[in-house]
């Protein structure tokens, strides 16, 4: 028989999850090794340069840009708020008084005598990144942030969409096949991770929205349903920073898909736990998938994870497409050639036949195209 290697998504009941905390520039970081940390734990703080507005004085003032800076009313490096007065000159005559206020609150940073242009600073926006997962500090970056360890069930999820978020996980559906509609979302399930079903349309999102649901996990999502909530096309870049109000994660791909029974039943088991969840994708390079995890309570980082051994590939295997045309849609392995053979753009690669679940067809796709799937 056929026999073959290739990655898949993992759903693992006990993984050694290690995600680095890092700030986006140099801060401080509050936690140190050993320290437990939640997902709200703020373990490292820094504070991003405000926005620069610019006020033309020379043209404000009607004065030459050379002179302007004796034109102030306080010193460069001063605090103002919004609408106080900066700046002042006696206009033509000296019976008309020109003056200049601050657009906005924040320091008087620099006047330049060529252009005649004052620079304020707006006030540095903070930022502050939290531990993510319930775990425990096991590294510290200085300046930068940490590494936190737990040990938990892993879910990875073929796309999402929306930033990191955590809450009670909430079975909606009553089985894995059932859609998720929005009868089954109720006020109780404000700041809840809710699970469940084959499909979720944009309108049962956008109400869950409504709810304060934190994060919802299913099966499969319309690609069409996609654009008309982002409001574009979303491209090939990383996903995870949208501001959608939530994080929505796909199981299994685009289209009514049934999540698989080993995520269902893993998310079943850990009903009413706190998940960490995650919509950061990136399908090319450097793939990075979105992910729920629900860490042990009380367990710690020194045993190994179990085996995974669904990488392994042969006839018969259930498999997904993870790149275009194709991207998403589900099928069996029905033969695994031990040649490689040329595709369109004429180079040499290793492929296999996939039969196709929705329409029975089949196709020939570089098992780099492909990832294993529980089924």
């Amino acid at each position: 028989m056929g026999h073959s290697y290739t990655p898949g998504l993992r759903v693992a009941p006990d993984a050694l999850v290690r995600r680095e905390r890092r700030l986006p520039l140099k801060g401080e970081v509050l936690a140190a090794v050993g320290d437990r940390v939640a997902p709200d734990h703020v373990v490292a703080r820094t504070e991003l340069p405000g926005n620069v507005q610019t006020v033309n004085l020379a043209a404000r003032l009607s004065v030459d840009p050379a002179k302007v800076a004796a034109h102030l009313l306080m010193p460069l490096g001063s605090t103002v708020r919004k609408g106080d007065v900066i700046a002042s000159a006696k206009g033509l005559f000296g019976f008309v008084t020109n003056s200049a206020d601050a657009p906005a609150d924040g320091v008087l940073e620099s006047v330049s005598p060529v252009t005649g242009q004052l620079l304020l600073r707006e006030p540095p926006i903070p930022v502050e990144v939290t531990g993510y997962l319930h775990g425990q500090v096991v590294e510290v970056l200085p300046g930068e942030g940490v590494v936190v360890e737990a040990r938990g069930a892993l879910i990875q999820g073929i796309f999402g969409v929306g930033g990191e978020t955590f809450g009670r996980l909430v079975r909606a559906t009553a089985t894995p096949d059932e859609p998720l509609e929005t009868t089954h979302l109720r006020p109780e399930h404000r700041g809840a991770v809710v699970f469940g079903g084959r499909y979720v349309s944009v309108a049962t999102v956008r109400h869950a929205v409504q709810l304060g649901v934190a994060a919802i996990v299913v099966g499969g999502f319309d690609d069409r349903d996609l654009r008309e909530w982002l409001g574009r096309d979303l491209g090939v870049a990383i996903t995870g920073q949208e501001d959608l109000g939530l994080t929505l994660v796909l199981t299994e791909g685009f289209g009514p898909i049934a999540m698989a029974a080993r995520t269902w039943e893993l998310l079943l088991a850990h009903e009413g736990k706190v998940a960490a969840v995650s919509g950061a994708t990136q399908i090319r390079a450097g793939v990075l998938r979105p992910e729920i995890v629900i860490a042990h309570e009380g367990a710690g980082g020194d045993r190994p994870a179990p085996a995974d051994d669904r990488g392994s590939l042969e006839l018969g295997s259930a498999v997904r497409v993870i790149r275009e045309p194709d991207f998403g849609r589900i099928g069996r392995v029905v033969e695994l050639p031990a040649e490689p053979r040329a595709l369109e753009t004429e180079a040499m690669v290793r492929v296999l036949v996939v039969e196709f679940a929705d329409d029975g067809s089949r196709r020939t796709l570089p098992r780099a195209n492909i990832e294993r799937i529980a089924g």
